[in-house]
């Protein structure tokens, strides 16, 4: 009687290796999810709406959050229009949002270029970049709010990054030592339009850093700069009378925001250091600094939050990243 399989020549491979193959799927996964949660954090925003956990959170809509702070009721018909508190937040959530958007970008490219290479700094920038991204998390719980959708996404992604990162060691092409994140893929020739180009760009990933760092520290401890509460129009007692869950859900939202900015801010301080010359690198670049960019000075704009000193650092950075973009074009180009 005839075999009712054939096995000669059958493919061995589990059904779920297949689908991990070499780790980078898992990878390229991350970034897709965090391309889709910052594209879903400005449709949010742009919509007008909290999420239903943060309704649930605060007992509130936008809506009824306008009309306590007006001092009237949901009843009254006053339009959103005006109402600070909630653009701020949204103004905290679209900038959160392109910060995600532009570390999915270079996680796309990381997995796609550099270490598909085997090339050891790349699987050093995941690892840094996961660990500072999923540790951000537990920043927002410093002010007691957990965030349930964080969490479900945290608890899915955590383990496809990790399942990730211990499939493409084997790629990794020695030494593999942590040390390589500090050579450089080509001296820093400042001589060059080429070198100064490259200068900027590092000069704005490091401002990232540290701007977003200390967002992330704010967020945990004083929530707010004077020019958020000028902003607002209100003292961080008031926010409490309105509603004692307000600042926590604030907070939260500052913490995401700024771990969102540091961790990018590592991304491409690290592929501008260690990455070679190409254009897939230049594109990841434009396209990582366009989203980030735009939203965090287009918001400001869009709710009216417009002062000066508190522009100014995102307006620089975006003006270096620009300009170190042109004069890297054409030897980014060439490789």
């Amino acid at each position: 009687m005839p075999p009712q399989f054939e096995s000669a020549g059958s493919d061995s491979r589990s059904f779920f290796a297949a689908l991990n193959g070499d780790g980078r799927p898992l990878l390229t996964l991350t970034g897709l999810c965090l391309i889709f949660s910052g594209g879903f954090a400005l449709f949010q925003s742009a919509t007008g709406h909290f999420l239903p956990h943060d309704v649930d959170f605060l007992g509130m809509t936008p809506q009824e959050l306008c009309m306590a702070v007006a001092g009237g009721t949901a009843e009254s018909g006053r339009e959103m229009e005006g109402c600070r508190v909630v653009q701020f937040m949204f103004y905290d959530r679209v900038a959160f949002g392109g910060a995600l958007i532009a570390v999915g970008i270079l996680h796309l490219w990381l997995a796609e270029f550099p270490l598909r290479q085997g090339e050891a700094w790349a699987w050093w920038t995941f690892l840094l970049s996961g660990a500072v991204g999923f540790g951000s998390f537990l920043a927002y719980l410093g002010y007691g709010y957990l965030d349930t959708w964080h969490g479900v996404a945290t608890l899915f992604l955590l383990p496809c990054f990790v399942l990730g990162l211990a499939r493409t060691l084997a790629l990794v092409k020695p030494p593999r030592h942590i040390r390589r994140l500090t050579l450089p893929s080509a001296p820093l020739n400042l001589r060059s339009a080429a070198g100064i180009g490259r200068l900027c760009l590092l000069a704005t990933a490091l401002g990232m850093v540290f701007g977003g760092g200390t967002i992330l520290v704010v967020g945990m401890t004083t929530v707010f700069v004077p020019q958020d509460l000028q902003f607002m129009g209100l003292a961080a007692n008031d926010l409490h009378t309105i509603n004692p869950r307000l600042v926590p859900l604030i907070a939260h939202d500052r913490a995401g925001f700024g771990g969102g900015i540091f961790t990018c801010g590592w991304l491409v301080l690290l592929c501008v250091w260690c990455g070679r010359a190409s254009r897939s690198l230049w594109q990841a670049l434009a396209l990582s600094g366009s989203a980030g960019f735009a939203c965090a000075i287009g918001v400001h704009f869009a709710v009216g939050y417009t002062d000066f000193f508190h522009l100014a650092p995102a307006i620089v950075g975006s003006i270096s990243f620009i300009f170190g973009l042109a004069l890297s074009y054409r030897p980014m180009r060439a490789g």
